[in-house]
């Protein structure tokens, strides 16, 4: 059954289609429409949205919402390729081509073309991808939140697209104030798994190194402590590291240090993702140090990395491809039978290998 704003905008697209309300005239204000269809203000939005998206009415600050005729235009383009806009916060790196290629395979064999943009986790810049995206008038907008779990001076443009009837899902990650659907790792559960395996394996002195200005950090450092809770065991808060976009050197020498410290008890360290893992593994062997014999070491993501060094990663399985054409395909339904649908999340699971050990 379909939503109920939908329902409004049908009877309200018949109205037009019919004369009804003919093309100029003003149609009823949003109160009244409310106390006609006994819903709330933001259903009746939603309908006008959708309407004002598919080219039957046009809103006029001030003045009113008035029947248009652009829907006589819009349908003849409608033949035309439909453009879905793409933000991520890197394009070239790391797991973001595995990403792409899933969209872009789906896209493709869907008849869509692609617009690629990235914000470098840099919120200046992804204020001009959104511009550029609504100036091009993108027909739906996947994107990675930049710095998801700082205050983001966008919001608003996203709201402005959510108005304009422009769907939009995020990928990774999302903007908590924001009620937008999206897709990603269940990253709250992989912190969890990522620590309870370590634990599990009798490595109880852990150290956590994360990310804190992304909300995959701030969810993942949820799941490390959750796996101690759940063990009634306790860990060390002097052993947990954080680090921001711009910290990302810095943090792997402030950690080595530590390891190398006389009478420092860390047996394990949980790592954001398999970057740092790599990066951390790297130092600690240039330093003198074994993988998994002195640390054990794990990683988050699955990527290329956790298996380009010295030392194969242990490492958290992440879908990459797959929500790839999750999202496409999301998107696609969103425009081609005007469903939203839900949130989707992927459950993480181990992938063990050599840098992490189990005790005797």
């Amino acid at each position: 059954m379909a939503a109920k704003y939908q329902q409004i905008a049908d009877e309200i697209r018949t109205k037009i289609l019919n004369e009804e309300y003919p093309v100029g005239t003003v149609i009823p204000p949003e109160l009244k429409l409310q106390e006609s269809y006994q819903v709330s203000r933001h259903t009746i939005r939603q309908a006008i949205a959708l309407l004002a998206n598919e080219g039957f009415l046009r809103k006029e600050k001030g003045s009113g919402t008035y029947v248009d005729d652009r829907f006589k235009t819009k349908e003849a383009s409608e033949k035309r390729t439909k453009t879905i806009g793409v933000i991520t916060t890197y394009l070239s790196d790391y797991i973001f081509p595995s990403i792409i290629r899933g969209i872009e395979e789906t896209l493709r064999e869907n008849g869509y073309s692609l617009l690629l943009a990235s914000t470098g986790n840099d919120p200046q810049q992804e204020r001009k991808c959104l511009e550029s995206m609504i100036a091009q008038q993108v027909d739906g907008l996947i994107v990675e939140p930049t710095r998801s779990n700082q205050y983001n001076p966008n919001l608003s443009y996203y709201l402005s697209l959510k108005e304009s009837g422009t769907p939009v899902v995020m990928i990774n990650s999302r903007y908590e104030e924001l009620d937008i659907p999206y897709i990603s790792l269940d990253d709250v559960k992989a912190g969890f798994v990522a620590t309870s395996f370590m634990l599990d394996q009798g490595i109880e002195q852990l150290a956590l190194i994360i990310k804190i200005d992304d909300l995959q950090g701030k969810l993942r450092m949820k799941g490390f402590i959750e796996a101690f809770e759940e063990k009634k065991m306790m860990f060390d808060s002097a052993n947990i590291f954080t680090y921001t976009t711009e910290e990302k050197q810095q943090v792997i020498g402030r950690v080595v240090q530590k390891l190398l410290t006389d009478g420092n008890s860390i047996e394990g360290i949980v790592c954001y993702n398999d970057e740092i893992a790599n990066s951390l593994t790297q130092q600690l062997i240039a330093s003198g140090k074994r993988v998994p014999e002195d640390f054990a070491v794990i990683g988050q993501d699955d990527s290329y990395l956790s298996t380009a060094g010295e030392i194969p990663l242990t490492t958290i399985s992440h879908p990459k491809e797959q929500l790839g054409r999750d999202a496409a395909a999301w998107m696609i339904q969103a425009i081609n039978k005007k469903i939203i649908s839900e949130t989707i999340l992927y459950e993480p699971q181990v992938i063990e290998r050599q840098s992490t050990k189990r005790k005797k």
